[in-house]
């Protein structure tokens, strides 16, 4: 595929002016065992301001079997998949048509086809973005060509075929086979274009005069809760359109579940595709999962507006895209649907994501340029999401919800179909709210790394504040000291509980800011930093109040303020000012009480993370065995039958190492000493089972077993992933021989095998694979395609060995490397910022033996 320039894109965009894509596809090919390409011929229609010019036009095929241009026969000597189809004397209206054979993907990339080992059946859909529609159909393949597009395509006659907009018509097209013809579209951009096709499984309803339809495949079918995604489908539409102004523009609205997907979701216009294995629950889950599904329906729906009807010019914007998607999210999940503390879920599990991402090497402004599409692949980060996303609710604090809306809706009215900047929304903002908002993009948009803000606390006499500070921290590489609007709330212990007296807003600007508002207020058991978590900073608690939340972080009535000081302690522990083992302690006396169900598993996630890499790798076997005993009672406490318990049930699974533990665990899959009402169904039976198998507890006979009686495609991703936690030499051996050879393998293989190839026990197993990573890493990158390279990179890096040798092997890998592409420099050098703050953690927890 081409690495297209922001240079070339802005260039070719002045040059042209697409007019319409006519795309015919012949999928007949999909069901066939030998097909490996599918027939498209592209038809489009565009016009050029300067006739007579040249220009260029992606088309990553297998082959090109003719091009022709205003009816000529166009040279095909100079096509390549990698540089496109030049376009020579160019007319003042033109009209192109390619027919090529492209080939069917197996890495979620481009038309994705994946066969269901339940019934044998195929299934289709597209993955465009970034610049995937090439892989597809001719195209002028950037956000701001926008056109519009009929799709045809070819298919058996059992099939359903779903794009972006309704089917106009079908018709005989053979033996066995229909033709479908879609309506034409409205103007969108060639990467959120649709089309998904197989025998899926079907839906319908209809609200507010939208047609709504959910799909997933027929063998999933018992799985698809149609009523809990339609009705948060139907809260999301209603919440939008009277916070926007502006109605969703499209007849129909289809969402379907798909297989082997490698992100959460897209937002194909009318046509979004969700990841079936992670939102079509097969088992018995928590509110927790609910939410994430909830909040990822309603991101998807948020684009709708923001990056479907508006979209950004270029990739510079992409943060723009997905931090508007996932404030939106989380502030619709609050205001319209049940899960009113989403806004802790934010904190903990997205808002964390963006924390760590910052403080990487790697770190960028939130606007960052995009210089070409390489760059863009690796910038889909907890920057781009989690901290822009941060940023825009900072503005909302900032200029009022309402001078928001108006500024937004302002900017739907002035932009829709068509392309813009931040620049253009900051305008409307401004306008609506009267405020200048350039220095406060500036501070926050155009620097890196995030400040942490840190009280200084002195109590008189008569136990009043005599002086309340706040002092802003910056690295020394990113010193920029932000202005934050910031709550700051007085917390008092009555009875175990912590009860806020009073919670005062005030604006920290500078190294420090005083605080005279607290002057000769009686000081509170708890001063909290943040409160309501308005701004992105890390937190740090005075000692007063970091002892009464040891003691009582379970009693503060709001779940946010409790997110918070969690959240506090973490970052504390990831910077070494407190010893891992003792977050372990205040997460065993701390969780148990929590009432929040989406605070247990982030916070069992990072104690996790916490005893496999930060704390003295000698106290790690107690640690383990406190977590495995905390949570083994927990979940005997929690009501039978509740989140809380399977919730518990899981980190009993994950932390059991002890024989005592393990045999406990097999008793579970056998049906003995099993909790009253928890249910070991089929995912929490395969989490056990790989749990065994990675401690040598069960091995390969017992997941074919397991396999056996889950011959799905979740069975056979579980099972790859259970196959490559085997802990022998020979069975690692193996898996490192199938990840690095030369076919590719499909997406969630390729995953599956990754993610059990490493694990925090088997760390003298893999050890040997350290040199083998960097003797590998560059020859998989550049065979492979952008998304199993990336997960290659991340995954396989030898993060597990906290030595100084992995960063000495990394510093001279990136020494001798400095020819290979960018991002493949970057995500390397992100795995040795993980050792290098690991070695740190773990000296302070070792200080505190």
């Amino acid at each position: 595929m081409r690495n297209l320039t922001q240079v070339e894109a802005t260039e070719r965009a002045r040059l042209l002016e697409v007019t319409g894509y006519d795309i015919n596809l012949d999928l007949s090919t999909a069901v066939q065992p030998t097909g490996r390409t599918f027939r498209s011929v592209t038809e489009v229609r565009f016009r050029c301001t300067e006739p007579g010019a040249s220009t260029f036009i992606e088309v990553a095929a297998e082959s090109v079997r003719s091009a022709t241009l205003n009816g000529a026969e166009v040279d095909l000597g100079g096509w390549s998949a990698e540089k496109g189809l030049t376009l020579p004397g160019l007319a003042a209206e033109n009209v192109l048509v390619v027919d090529a054979d492209f080939g069917y993907s197996n890495s979620g990339q481009g038309l994705h086809r994946t066969v269901d080992p339940v019934d044998g059946e195929t299934y289709l859909y597209s993955q465009f973005e970034t610049a995937d529609a090439q892989r597809v159909f001719a195209a002028f393949d950037q956000p701001d060509l926008k056109s519009v597009y009929t799709w045809h395509a070819t298919v058996p006659e059992h099939w359903r075929v779903v794009s972006n907009m309704p089917i106009g018509r079908e018709e005989p097209a053979g033996e066995g086979l229909k033709a479908i013809h879609f309506v034409e579209s409205p103007r969108m951009s060639t990467y959120i274009t649709a089309l998904c096709a197989g025998p899926y499984h079907e839906v319908r309803e209809s609200h507010d005069g939208i047609d709504l339809g959910v799909f997933c495949r027929a063998s999933m079918a018992p799985h698809l809760d149609s009523d809990d995604l339609f009705l948060i489908t139907r809260q999301g539409f209603d919440f939008f359109h009277e916070q926007f102004g502006v109605r969703y523009p499209l007849p129909k609205y289809d969402q379907l579940w798909v297989p082997d997907f490698n992100a959460g979701a897209m937002e194909n216009f009318g046509c979004v595709t969700h990841a079936e294995s992670h939102y079509l629950f097969r088992s018995q889950v928590t509110d927790f999962e609910y939410e994430q599904r909830a909040n990822t329906i309603l991101h998807e729906l948020a684009h709708m507006w923001f990056g479907d009807l508006v979209t950004m010019r270029w990739w510079n914007d992409l943060w723009l895209n997905e931090s508007f998607a996932e404030w939106a999210s989380h502030w619709c999940n609050t205001h319209a649907t049940r899960f009113t503390e989403a806004w802790t879920t934010f904190l903990s599990i997205r808002k964390n994501w963006g924390y760590r991402q910052d403080q990487l090497s790697s770190t960028h402004p939130v606007y960052t340029e995009m210089p070409d599409l390489e760059a863009v692949e690796v910038n889909f980060d907890g920057i781009t999401y989690a901290k822009g996303a941060s940023v825009l609710k900072q503005l909302v604090a900032y200029v009022g919800e309402e001078p928001f809306l108006a500024g937004l809706r302002a900017y739907f009215g002035k932009y829709a179909w068509g392309n813009a900047t931040f620049d253009d929304l900051l305008s409307e903002l401004e306008t609506a709210s009267g405020r200048e908002l350039r220095k406060f993009a500036a501070q926050w948009l155009e620097t890196a790394q995030v400040n942490t803000l840190r009280p200084e606390v002195t109590i008189g006499a008569d136990g009043g504040y005599e002086r309340v500070l706040v002092r802003q921290e910056a690295t020394a590489a990113h010193p920029t000291l932000r202005t934050h609007r910031i709550g700051v709330g007085l917390y008092d212990l009555t009875d175990g509980r912590l009860v806020r007296r009073e919670r005062v807003e005030v604006d920290v600007a500078g190294e420090q800011t005083e605080l005279s508002v607290l002057h000769g207020k009686r000081a509170a058991d708890v001063l909290l930093l943040n409160d309501e978590d308005l701004t992105y900073a890390k937190l740090r608690l005075d000692e007063r109040s970091m002892s009464t939340v040891v003691q009582h972080i379970a009693g503060f009535e709001s779940s946010l303020a409790r997110a918070l000081c969690w959240t506090a302690a973490w970052d504390m522990v990831r910077d070494a000012e407190l010893a891992a083992r003792d977050y372990v302690a205040l997460v065993m006396s701390g969780l148990p009480a929590e009432t929040d169900i989406n605070l247990i598993p982030a916070t069992l996630r990072q104690a996790t993370t916490a005893l496999s890499l930060y704390v003295d790798p000698a106290w790690a076997p107690t640690g383990w065995a406190g977590l495995a005993r905390t949570a083994r009672t927990a979940l005997n406490a929690a009501e039978p039958g509740s989140g809380f318990q399977l919730a518990w049930a899981r980190a009993y699974t994950s932390a059991a190492r002890s024989d005592e533990d393990l045999a406990t665990l097999r008793g579970w899959l056998a049906g003995t000493g099993v909790p009253a009402g928890l249910t070991i169904d089929t995912e929490l039976r395969w989490a056990i089972l790989q749990s065994l198998v990675a401690k040598g507890a069960a091995g390969p006979a017992e997941i074919e077993a397991e396999l056996a009686g889950d011959r799905t495609a979740s069975g056979e991703r579980e099972a790859a992933y259970a196959h490559a936690l085997v802990p022998t030499a020979q069975n690692k051996g193996a898996v490192w021989a199938e990840l690095t050879g030369p076919e590719a393998l499909p997406n969630w293989r390729n995953r599956a095998l990754l993610q059990g190839f490493t694990h925090p026990t088997q760390v003298e197993l893999t050890a040997p694979y350290r040199e083998r990573y960097f003797a590998t890493v560059a020859q998989v990158w550049s065979q492979r395609d952008s998304e199993p390279a990336q997960e290659f990179v991340q995954l396989a890096y030898p993060a597990y060995l906290v030595e100084e040798e992995t960063v000495a092997a990394t510093d001279a890998w990136l020494a001798a490397a400095a020819d290979q592409p960018a991002p493949l420099r970057r995500l390397v050098a992100e795995g040795r910022d993980g050792v290098v703050r690991a070695l740190r953690a773990r000296a302070k927890d070792a200080q505190s033996a």
